[in-house]
């Protein structure tokens, strides 16, 4: 008897040592999206635009992540896969006919300017797409968030 009650307690000292902490792969992630929302928003007309309120809707997920909620688990995984659902239709989507523009990609980094091919576009992007993918369905990702359930992103 006395086995058993040693063995839970230090099974219990055990689950209170161990703190989870926020990988890095993960911080590299919330910046680039904390970026994306922070120029999104600079870059909206107004903020009741759709896009606004995307980027809004980011940084309330940012926030959510941070704060260890594990809606912000669920909403990082529904928002990676979204996009790289997307980013695997844009071929499909950018050579609809309606939508065709004729000439090259051209992209303007201040001084320098380059063409790409829009099969090096659409790699990168997937690319991207399948490494957010990674990062949030990883273990150490997951560990980060408290286990017990809770979908209300602005409780503590």
């Amino acid at each position: 008897m006395t086995d058993t009650s040693t063995e839970s307690n230090q099974a219990t000292v055990a689950k209170i040592a161990i703190k989870p902490y926020l990988p890095k792969r993960l911080i590299a992630l919330l910046v680039v999206y904390t970026l994306s929302a922070i120029s999104g928003l600079i870059a909206a007309n107004s903020l009741a635009d759709l896009s606004a309120m995307l980027c809004i809707l980011t940084l309330m997920m940012v926030l959510a992540i941070l704060g260890r909620q594990k809606a912000g688990l669920y909403l990082l995984r529904v928002y990676c896969v979204l996009q790289l659902l997307l980013y695997s239709l844009l071929p499909i989507i950018m050579y609809d006919p309606d939508n065709l523009v004729a000439g090259p990609t051209t992209f303007d980094f201040g001084f320098f300017q380059t063409v790409v091919a829009d099969w090096v576009i659409y790699s990168v992007l997937i690319a991207l797409g399948i490494i957010q993918v990674w990062i949030s369905f990883n273990a150490k990702v997951k560990a980060w968030f408290k286990p017990r359930m809770n979908l209300n992103i602005m409780s503590s």
